[in-house]
């Protein structure tokens, strides 16, 4: 099997895309075969794998003509990727596919607006929610977590020291009858007035160097804390700084993102 591929990342949290604009390439995206994609001893390494794909042709109803067809690097589903859209859209403007400074992407959570600032991509993540407070726990300790909803569902704990959350190794635990189809947890260090920093396990990819949709859901819970609303948080992650702004009805991701390669693969797994 040969097809073209790109690979980029947004502070260190990576994806393979794979163009297959009128979805004749790839079929229905074989989860076995985006989890041997991910793999990083035995194929190209990366969080998640993003098709390419337009929105007609994924059967998507969008004014977006562009649809980001979105799989953990377990091959699962995830309805939304804030730092893979971001790189989506870098790979829309770099292919001269869409016109800058802004155009919007259709999402498993509706369409989101990217803009170009400089050398940097905002996107308007939508609304959000909060629900209950849970609990939490890794290598051999608990904490408190809220439930936030940033198109993915997260569980958002304040702890002294990220560290304090350990190897991250396993899946953390979680109430799973607030969360049954899986949750992306969020460890949470306070730094300086709206800055903090974090460390993410995701499901079905497990601790990734940054998370778009969780770095949102920390600034909401910050957000909240702080009784602050129209407020913008500093939220450094293993791989990088985002900016998020977080207002009463919806929130902005703002970071880097590259294209760091491309080619053509003959794939023989």
């Amino acid at each position: 099997m040969t097809f073209a591929w790109f690979k980029g990342h947004g502070t260190e949290n990576d994806f393979v895309l794979l163009p297959d604009h009128h979805g004749t390439v790839h079929g229905d995206l074989d989860a076995a075969f985006v989890a041997a994609l991910c793999d990083r001893r035995r194929g190209l390494g990366a969080d998640g794998v993003m098709r390419v794909i337009r929105s007609s042709a994924a059967g998507i109803d969008s004014p977006a003509e562009w649809f980001m067809d979105y799989r953990n690097a377990d091959g699962s589903i995830s309805e939304m990727c804030g730092n893979g859209v971001r790189v989506f859209a870098r790979h829309l403007l770099d292919q001269g596919l869409v016109e800058g400074p802004a155009f919007p992407v259709a999402t498993r959570d509706g369409d989101k607006l990217l803009r170009v600032e400089g050398d940097e991509i905002a996107v308007d993540m939508g609304a959000w929610t909060t629900g209950t407070h849970t609990k939490v726990s890794a290598d051999g300790r608990a904490w408190e977590a809220l439930e936030v909803h940033t198109g993915n569902p997260h569980a958002v704990a304040f702890v002294d020291d990220v560290a304090d959350a350990g190897t991250l190794l396993q899946q953390p635990g979680f109430d799973e009858a607030v969360y049954p189809d899986g949750v992306n947890i969020e460890f949470v260090q306070r730094v300086a007035d709206r800055h903090v920093a974090m460390r993410v396990h995701e499901r079905g990819s497990g601790e990734t160097r940054s998370c778009g949709t969780g770095a949102c859901a920390t600034a909401i819970a910050a957000a909240r804390a702080d009784g602050a609303t129209d407020a913008t948080y500093r939220v450094d992650v293993p791989g990088g700084t985002l900016h998020i702004t977080v207002s009463p009805d919806r929130t902005v991701l703002t970071g880097p993102a590259v294209i760091v390669a491309g080619g053509t693969l003959e794939w023989y797994a």
